[in-house]
C-alpha cells in the first residue's frame, strides 16, 4: 500500500477509536491536500509504523487548523470541494476541528517526549500565527518583521516540527532538519504570496491579487511600499476591489522597483540555505523538493 494511503488509513483508525459515527462521516467529506508534511516525515524517517502514526497526528492537526481557518475566512470551498462550514455550519466545523485536535494530542501523548513537545509547541505557535494573521488585516501593515513572524508561526512552525520530529525518529541531526523544515515553510508561503500576483485567475483557481483585496500585505507589497515615493497611493488601494488599471499599476511598480524580483530572491535564499544545510545528509529527494519549489516559473 502506498505510504500516503497508509497515512489516511491511520487517520481513519484514530477517528474510529473516538467511537462517533458523525466524526467518521465528516472525515469522509474532508478534502485531501498534497500532504506535504507527511511526505517530508516519510522522506526523513522512512515508512515505519512510528512515522506513519506521526504523519497521521500532524495531518489531523493541519486539517483541524484548516477547519477553523475556513470559519474565520467564511470560505465556501477547500481544495475545490465544499468546506465543512458551507456543507453544514460553523459550529460543526469548529467542533469537528476540536475533535481532530484532541485525538491528535491524545496520540501525541503516547510518543517520544521530545517529539510530543516539538509538535505541541508548534500548534501553540500556529494558533498564535492565525490570530496575528487576522489582526494584520485590520490596517495596512508595513512592518516586514510582523509579516515574517506571522508566516513562520502560521505556516512554517508545524513543517519545522514535522521535519525535526522525523529526524528524531530516524536518529538524524534534529537541528539540520528543523532548519530545512522551517525554511521550506517560509519559502512555500512566500512563493504562494508571490504567485497570487504573477499568475492569472485561471491558473490560481481564484481571482488574481486577491490577497491584497482581502487585507493581506504580503512580501511583494511590503517591499513595494518601502520603495515607493507615493506610499499613499498603494495604501489607498488596500482592501479595495481593484480595477484592471489599478492592478496593472501595482504590477508595473513591482517590476520597476524590483519588489517582485527581490521577493523571489528572498524565497530562493531560504531554499538554498536549507539545501546547503542538508549537503552531507545524503537525502537528494529533499533537495529536489526544495529546488522544484524555488526554481519554478513565476
Amino acid at each position: 500500500m502506498e505510504a500516503l494511503v497508509q497515512v489516511k488509513e491511520q487517520i481513519k483508525i484514530f477517528v474510529q477509536e473516538c467511537n462517533d459515527e458523525r466524526s467518521l462521516e465528516l472525515l469522509d467529506l474532508l478534502a485531501t491536500g498534497k500532504m506535504l508534511r507527511s511526505k517530508l516525515i516519510l522522506k526523513i524517517a522512512g515508512e515505519t509504523p512510528e512515522a506513519l502514526r506521526l504523519c497521521a497526528v500532524v495531518e489531523m492537526i493541519h486539517a483541524a487548523s484548516l477547519l477553523h481557518d475556513d470559519v474565520i475566512d467564511e470560505a465556501d470551498t477547500r481544495r475545490g470541494k465544499p468546506s465543512i462550514n458551507a456543507l453544514f455550519d460553523n459550529k460543526t466545523a469548529i467542533m469537528f476541528g476540536d475533535i481532530l485536535y484532541s485525538k491528535a494530542f491524545t496520540e501525541l501523548s503516547q510518543m517520544d517526549r521530545k517529539i510530543a513537545y516539538n509538535v505541541a509547541n508548534a500548534v501553540t505557535l500556529l494558533s498564535i500565527g492565525e490570530m496575528h494573521d487576522v489582526a494584520l488585516t485590520d490596517t495596512f501593515n508595513s512592518d516586514y518583521k510582523k509579516y515574517l513572524d506571522m508566516i513562520y508561526k502560521k505556516t512554517a512552525s508545524l513543517i519545522e516540527a514535522s521535519a525535526a520530529s522525523a529526524a528524531i525518529l530516524a536518529g538524524r541531526d534534529e537541528e539540520k532538519y528543523a532548519l530545512y523544515g522551517k525554511n521550506l515553510g517560509l519559502a512555500f508561503q512566500m512563493i504562494d504570496d508571490i504567485l497570487d500576483i504573477t499568475q492569472d485567475s485561471a491558473t490560481l483557481g481564484k481571482p488574481a491579487m486577491l490577497d491584497f483585496v482581502e487585507g493581506k500585505v504580503t512580501i511583494p507589497y511590503l517591499l513595494l511600499h518601502q520603495r515607493l515615493g507615493d506610499k499613499q497611493k498603494l495604501e489607498n488601494l488596500y482592501k479595495k476591489e481593484l480595477t484592471q488599471e489599478e492592478s496593472d499599476w501595482i504590477k508595473h511598480q513591482m517590476e520597476v522597483t524590483d519588489a517582485l524580483a527581490d521577493s523571489i530572491s528572498q524565497a530562493q535564499a531560504l531554499g538554498n540555505e536549507a539545501i546547503n544545510v542538508l549537503h552531507d545528509e545524503n537525502n537528494p529527494e529533499l533537495i529536489m523538493i526544495m529546488k522544484a519549489m524555488i526554481e519554478r516559473e513565476f
